[in-house]
């Protein structure tokens, strides 16, 4: 996807849409993201999510995570070292920086860091003023 693409998809969707520049905005710094490390998106219930980064050899200290302005940012700080005993080198240590946005109504409640995957536990919390409500109609 290239930065025109979410400029025509904003361009179409803004008459219907009040607020959402910054949404648009935040999508058009994905398009040049690299693939790795992988990662899932899982839906545990209506409230609750995971995201799960596949990071095999790094450990808590090598991984920073951030959450600024409704962008979680994970970053690694672990790099190969130039190891003369290490004759061949399969596994490489790279850095890589990995970010999702995030509405408004979500909060990060946890990470984890288990046998090589990093879990990161969300909730959407609900306030009253956004559930639905019944307008009465007067007159």
């Amino acid at each position: 996807m290239t930065r025109d693409f979410f400029a025509e998809m904003f361009d179409h969707y803004a008459p219907y849409s009040i607020g959402f520049d910054r949404v648009f905005n935040r999508l058009n710094n994905y398009t040049t993201e690299s693939s790795y490390p992988p990662y899932n998106i899982i839906k545990n219930g209506d409230f609750d999510f995971t995201i799960e980064l596949a990071i095999a050899g790094f450990c808590k200290k090598d991984i920073d995570i951030e959450l600024s302005d409704g962008v979680l940012t994970i970053k690694s700080i672990k790099e190969n070292n130039d190891d003369e005993n290490n004759l061949y080198r399969g596994i490489s240590y790279r850095k890589f920086t990995r970010r999702f946005t995030l509405s408004d109504d979500i909060v990060v409640n946890s990470a984890k860091l288990e046998n090589g995957l990093l879990k990161i536990h969300l909730e959407r919390i609900v306030p009253e003023e956004k559930k639905p409500k019944k307008i009465s109609i007067e007159g």
